[in-house]
């Protein structure tokens, strides 16, 4: 039976008091509840055995006035804030200024790796225990998160191709957040979930094509760049999707055999270069030979019969094609002697 999928939670955008009107309102707030207690106090002082009802009330309003100082915040420009009042989504803030909200609202977001259940319910490696005391000491995720434009450069990673040859291969990632909804409330730290996937992705387009020499018309990993890039672009953003990340950009920055292969894919190299060099030779060879032949004999420079004619293509085939440099030899004696 398969398990049920947990509905993603999606952003909605609030808009936030300014900071500027609610502060003078503040300011003011505090110097009134200060102007009551003091006036109580004076007030006593004349009319002895009168209770100073002011002042608790002064006192209850000026706490109140500094409970409301912890309510401003300022973005900058593709910044944005998550309202999360006591555990309940409230709305996010996107719009760059001076801002004030409810002082209630959290400032930090919880989640921070495995509960300890989960870590006394098997024994950690040296790896894992690090990473639980990483996580302890990590202080608690803002509640702002930033929308411009992330680079991930991935590591060098060793995948084998289609045809199962092991290479090396990375590539730079250019990502932004979305829905800052998803971002926080539906990945545990979508930062390390866009590298993990990443990678993951990465590996999965690079064991779809080979590296280089596939069939007839496909595409391979050295020689479509872009239809690559685009496969690993919409592959990122399939995984991505339940971070609310939008992949902008996806393309690989290094790519090439194993070591342990890398020496015997390069002498294959050279000899198809070798190969396609001597073609190219052969072609421009007998493209000159026949021109020749046909000017001599337009010329009225030499006649040749069908043996003859065959010899100067051969001396002219080995001149052309030959490595080294042709001796001429001169014949002082007759044509046909």
């Amino acid at each position: 039976m398969p398990r049920p999928t947990q509905a993603a939670t999606h952003e909605f955008e609030r808009n936030a008091m300014s900071g500027f009107p609610m502060l003078f309102i503040n300011v003011l707030w505090l110097l009134g509840c200060l102007y009551l207690f003091f006036s109580s106090i004076a007030r006593v002082q004349y009319h002895p055995g009168q209770f100073p009802w002011g002042v608790p009330i002064a006192a209850v309003f000026f706490l109140a006035g500094l409970i409301a100082l912890f309510g401003y915040f300022t973005l900058q420009p593709n910044e944005a804030r998550v309202q999360i009042l006591f555990g309940s989504y409230k709305g996010t803030v996107r719009k760059s200024g001076f801002h004030w909200a409810n002082p209630f609202y959290s400032r930090s977001r919880g989640g921070q790796g495995s509960s300890t259940a989960e870590n006394n319910a098997k024994p950690l490696s040296n790896r894992d225990l690090l990473r639980s005391v990483r996580a302890d000491l990590t202080p608690a995720k803002p509640t702002k998160l930033s929308l411009r434009a992330h680079n991930f450069n991935s590591e060098t990673l060793k995948v084998n191709d289609k045809r199962g040859n092991p290479v090396e291969i990375a590539a730079v990632v250019v990502w932004r957040v979305a829905d800052t909804a998803q971002a926080v409330f539906d990945v545990e730290d979508y930062q390390s979930y866009v590298q993990v996937q990443s990678e993951s992705a990465i590996r999965s387009i690079a064991s779809r094509f080979a590296y280089d020499h596939g069939v007839e018309h496909e595409a391979t990993l050295r020689g479509s760049a872009d239809e690559v890039a685009q496969a690993l672009q919409d592959e990122l953003q399939v995984r991505l999707a339940k971070a609310g990340v939008t992949v902008e950009e996806a393309r690989l920055t290094h790519l090439a055999y194993a070591p342990e292969i890398a020496s015997v894919m390069l002498r294959r190299q050279q000899a198809e270069a070798i190969i396609a060099a001597r073609q190219l030779i052969v072609q421009g060879s007998v493209g000159m030979v026949e021109s020749a032949l046909t000017q001599l004999e337009r010329n009225g420079v030499v006649k040749l019969d069908e043996e003859r004619r065959a010899a100067m293509v051969s001396n002219l085939l080995v001149v052309l094609c030959g490595n080294g440099e042709a001796t001429p030899v001169i014949n002082a004696g007759t044509l046909y002697g």
